[in-house]
C-alpha cells in the first residue's frame, strides 16, 4: 500500500530542528532528507524510510516524534529520522539507499543511529552498512561509542537472530507494548479486559503482534483489516493466531483461512464498530476531520505514526474518546533497541517485563492527569516527554555530551528515579491542539540549559506519578502478565 504525504500541522509543541539535511540522488530523480530534532548526549535516534512522496516536512514531524519518545521513557538520546522520496519497489532502489548513506556518512558516523522502516527492512540496511564500510548493523554511532565494540555488536546480534513464535524481538515488543497501553486504558476506565472489544487497522509487524497479545490477554478483536478490507466476527471474536499463519510478509490474509462464520467487509468500516478500542496500526492520518464523527468507541491507542489529525484529536476530545498518542503506545520497538544496545536487557523477557512495567504506570498517570486537567493525554504527554528530555540535556548534554553514552545509565541503575521524572502537577488550562503560527520566526529554539516554555509561560513543577517509584528495571519472570508468549524461566534479562 502507498502511503500518501499529507501536510498536516503538528500535534507536538513547534520548535526548529537541530538539524535539517537534502540529499540530491546523481543517477535518479531521487531526494533525501536527514532531520535531527534534537540531539541529548551528543547523539539521535531514529528510522530511515523509502517512500514516493516522501517530504523533509514529513521526516521532521517524525524526527520529532522520536524525540517525545525518547523523553518519555527516559532514554538519554534524542529524536531523528531519515526519509528516501523514492518508490521501495523499484530495481533500483538499494542502490539509491546506499547513495544516500554514503552522502550522509558524516552523521551516521557519529550522531544518528538509525533502523528499518516504511519500505527499508532492518536487515537490507545492515547489509548496506556493511557494503559501505560500517560494519554490521545500522546501529553503529551508538556502537563506536562502546568500550567493548565486539561485545555490543554480539549482543545485537543476539536481539536480532531471537524469534519468538516467529516474531523478531523488534515485532514483538512494538505490539506487546501498544497491547500493554490498551489494556492499561481499559484499566483506567474500569473495563475488564476479558469484557472489552476492539478492531485493529493493520496487520503487518505492528498491528499482528498487538492483536495477538490483546487477544492473549482475554480482549475480544472483532475486527482487523488488511489492505484487501475487514475482517469481522462481532459474535465471538476473530481467531487471532489463524489469521496471522495465514499472514504474507506484506500483511495480507489469505481469506481462505477464515471460519464459517467470519465475514468481510469493506476497510472503512473499521472506524465505525461498536468497540472500546481502536488500534490505528497501518498509516498516516487515517483518522480526519472528515471521518472521526464516525468513531464509535472510547479508547483509541494509536500504533502507527501520527493517525490522528489534530483537528480530530480535538472533536474526538470534545465527545469524551481518549487517544493514547502514538509516541507513548508504540515506542516498545525503539526502546526495545535502546536497551539492548546500553545493555539493560537482551532477552524478550527482558525487554517485555521492562516495558510492562514503564507503560502501564505511565498511561495510568498520563490519563489521570489529563482528566483532571480536561486537557488531552497527549498535550499532558508532550509536556512530561520534553520535560524529561531538557533534563537529560541539562544532566548528559545537548550536541556537544558531557557524560558517556554507556556510564549514564548502567544496568542496575535506579532508571525510575534517575531517568523517569514524574508527570507535572499540573498541566496548562488551554493548551490548543494545533499550534497555528508555525512559521520559522515565530519558533523559538530553546537552549539546551533552559527548559523549555509550555504555553502559559512558566513550567510546571513535577509531582509524583503514582504513590511511590516507577520500578523501570528487569523484573523478576514471574512478574511478566501470563499472556506473553515466551517461556518465562529462560532468558537472560
Amino acid at each position: 500500500m502507498t502511503q500518501t504525504a499529507v501536510e498536516t500541522p503538528l500535534q507536538v509543541l513547534e520548535h526548529e530542528p537541530y538539524l535539517q539535511v537534502t540529499w540530491r540522488d546523481t543517477e535518479t530523480p531521487a531526494r533525501g532528507f536527514v532531520v535531527i530534532d534534537q540531539l541529548v548526549t551528543g547523539i539521535a535516534t531514529g528510522g530511515l524510510r523509502m517512500r514516493p512522496g516522501c517530504t523533509l516536512h514529513e521526516v521532521g514531524e517524525l524526527a520529532r516524534e522520536m524525540t517525545l519518545k525518547m523523553g518519555a521513557f527516559g532514554i538519554h538520546v534524542g529524536g531523528a529520522k531519515g526519509g528516501i522520496d523514492f518508490d521501495p519497489a523499484d530495481p533500483r532502489a538499494e542502490e539509491v539507499r546506499e547513495r544516500f548513506l554514503q552522502g550522509v556518512r558524516p552523521l551516521l558516523e557519529r550522531f544518528w543511529v538509525t533502523a528499518g522502516d516504511l519500505g527499508t527492512q532492518q536487515e537490507q540496511l545492515d547489509q548496506t552498512f556493511a557494503r559501505i564500510g560500517m560494519g554490521d548493523t545500522s546501529f553503529h554511532a551508538a556502537v563506536v561509542r562502546a568500550e567493548d565494540e565486539a561485545e555490543v555488536r554480539a549482543r545485537i546480534r543476539q536481539a536480532s537472530d531471537t524469534r519468538t513464535e516467529g516474531l523478531k524481538l523488534s515485532e514483538l515488543v512494538g505490539g506487546y507494548g501498544v497491547a500493554e497501553a490498551a489494556l492499561a486504558a481499559l484499566e483506567e476506565r474500569h473495563i475488564p479486559a476479558d469484557g472489552a472489544r476492539a478492531v485493529v487497522q493493520g496487520f503487518g509487524a505492528m498491528g499482528g503482534s498487538t492483536a495477538l497479545y490483546l487477544a492473549r490477554a482475554g480482549v475480544k478483536i472483532v475486527g482487523i483489516t488488511d489492505a484487501r478490507g475487514m475482517i469481522r466476527n462481532a459474535a465471538r471474536g476473530l481467531d487471532v493466531e489463524l489469521l496471522l499463519a495465514a499472514r504474507t510478509s506484506s500483511g495480507l490474509i489469505d481469506r481462505s483461512a477464515l471460519r464459517e462464520d467470519d465475514e468481510e467487509v469493506p476497510g472503512d468500516e473499521w472506524l465505525s464498530q461498536d468497540v472500546d478500542v481502536l488500534v490505528p496500526a497501518a498509516v498516516s492520518y487515517t483518522i480526519t476531520a472528515d471521518n472521526c464523527d464516525r468513531v464509535r468507541g472510547s479508547l483509541i491507542v494509536e500504533a502507527a505514526n501520527v493517525p490522528t489529525t489534530p483537528e480530530a484529536e480535538q472533536r474526538l476530545l470534545e465527545r469524551g474518546v481518549t487517544v493514547i498518542p502514538d509516541f507513548i503506545a508504540n515506542t516498545g520497538a525503539a526502546a526495545g533497541a535502546w536497551w539492548v544496545i546500553l545493555g539493560e536487557v537482551v532477552s524478550p523477557v527482558g525487554a517485555c517485563s521492562r516495558l510492562s512495567a514503564q507503560i502501564r504506570p505511565l498511561v495510568a498517570g498520563l490519563m489521570s492527569r489529563a482528566a483532571a486537567t480536561g486537557g488531552s493525554v497527549r498535550q499532558t504527554a508532550v509536556l512530561f516527554a520534553r520535560e524529561n528530555s531538557q533534563r537529560m540535556i541539562r544532566e548528559n548534554g545537548g550536541a556537544v555530551a558531557f557524560r558517556d553514552l554507556y556510564t549514564a545509565t548502567q544496568p542496575g541503575h535506579d532508571v525510575a528515579a534517575a531517568e523517569v521524572p514524574p508527570l507535572p502537577r499540573e498541566v496548562p488550562d488551554v493548551v490548543p491542539a494545533v499550534v497555528l503560527d508555525v512559521r520559522p520566526e515565530a519558533v523559538a529554539v530553546p537552549d539546551a540549559d533552559t527548559p523549555p516554555v509550555p504555553l502559559n509561560g512558566s513550567y510546571p513543577e513535577a509531582a509524583d506519578l503514582l504513590d511511590g517509584p516507577v520500578d523501570t528495571g528487569f523484573q523478576a519472570p514471574d512478574a511478566v502478565p501470563a499472556y506473553w508468549p515466551g517461556d518465562a524461566g529462560t532468558g537472560t534479562p
